[in-house]
């Protein structure tokens, strides 16, 4: 799901670093506490409230996809979403929504109602954990990257930087391939070749930003396929993450929320679809004319194309792509860092996300533990 993130060049000692304290808020799991569960090593699920570890690492590390989701959709919200109180913070942008919106109309209504359904997921994961006596997920002392300078975002740190993305856009052609699928390693080109091979921002860093009109089209365009990006990866991910649980109640969590991300993705790869072509004037990012090229970029095959699965021996299917569960929680970091939503975060970062992926690769089905 990306390039595998490069190996950190500094280390931290995980025992002082995993020593530091830090509260445990509604969404959120502290680095002292991932000590306990990381260090515990005990198999005992009455423990956690029936929950094996590797449910529970699962859960946790879904709980930490979802917190720095939902810290990345609160931004989108903040300059291009409904502005209420359901969805607080932000006072809108009128420039950059105008421009979101020639994607489709009711973009600020779409932009809104996902960001809510992610704040919900992640209060929801750890909420269920805390109920099992599991611990909770804390990623607050990592809000320290700068927020746009835009009018109508707040001025508060950040988990994710939006600033400088290079997005990855073959999960467009991967949905409209009959004859690839990366479960079998197969590689699929780049809808917009331009977006995988620099950083680009999907929000306004300032109001500077908001001209000329192309470039400033060019960075809604960048967030129409990064919606329909972010949304593809939860789509897999709860997919591999579902075929590792033990606990029915468990495997009840990642299928509903797992099919919500897969309404997401529908929802944003339809409108992707929208992006007008266009050369941004500023860096000469282009914005292709996806009908132009045949059935494999096609903006109106938004439903799965069916393709090989399992064996290429089998005939092809209509499926989810790619599902398989080895390495799943560890590629979703690769490709969030390859993305570019980390750029400025510290080692210490980098540290606790790999230990939760880590943990949630562990975890086995058909046993206590991992």
């Amino acid at each position: 799901m990306g390039e595998m993130a490069k190996p950190l060049k500094r280390s931290v000692s995980r025992r002082s670093f995993l020593g530091t304290s830090l509260a445990v808020g509604a969404g959120t799991m502290g680095a002292g506490l991932l000590a306990k569960t990381l260090a515990a090593q005990v198999d005992d699920p009455n423990s956690r409230g029936g929950l094996t570890r590797g449910d529970a690492d699962i859960l946790r590390f879904l709980a930490a996809a979802e917190i720095i989701e939902t810290d990345l959709w609160q931004q989108y919200n903040e300059l291009g979403g409904i502005q209420d109180a359901e969805v607080p913070g932000g006072t809108g942008n009128p420039a950059y929504t105008n421009a979101i919106k020639v994607l489709d109309g009711d973009m600020d209504q779409y932009i809104h109602d996902n960001t809510d359904d992610e704040i919900t997921h992640a209060a929801f994961l750890n909420a269920y954990l805390a109920s099992k006596g599991a611990e909770p997920v804390n990623l607050d002392q990592f809000r320290t990257l700068p927020s746009s300078q835009a009018t109508g975002a707040q001025q508060i740190g950040r988990l994710t930087n939006l600033m400088q993305l290079t997005v990855n856009t073959s999960f467009w052609t991967r949905y409209r391939s009959d004859s690839l699928n990366p479960d079998f390693g197969d590689t699929l080109p780049n809808a917009v070749p331009g977006l995988a091979a620099g950083q680009f921002p999907a929000i306004p860093r300032t109001d500077a930003d908001l001209t000329p009109p192309d470039h400033l089209q060019a960075i809604a365009n960048t967030a129409g396929f990064h919606f329909a990006w972010v949304e593809q990866g939860g789509t897999s991910l709860y997919a591999a993450l579902a075929q590792r649980v033990n606990h029915n109640e468990v495997l009840r969590i990642l299928l509903s929320i797992g099919g919500t991300e897969i309404m997401h993705f529908q929802t944003w790869q339809d409108k992707a679809g929208n992006a007008p072509p266009l050369t941004d004037p500023t860096n000469g990012l282009v914005f292709p004319d996806l009908n132009a090229d045949g059935e494999l970029t096609q903006t109106n095959l938004i439903m799965p194309e069916p393709t090989i699965f399992l064996r290429r021996t089998f005939p092809i299917v209509s499926i989810i792509r790619p599902t398989e569960t080895d390495g799943a929680a560890m590629g979703t970091v690769n490709a969030f860092t390859a993305d570019g939503l980390f750029i400025g975060q510290p080692p210490e970062f980098f540290a606790v996300l790999n230990g939760l992926a880590q943990a949630a690769d562990h975890a086995r089905h058909g046993g206590h533990g991992r």
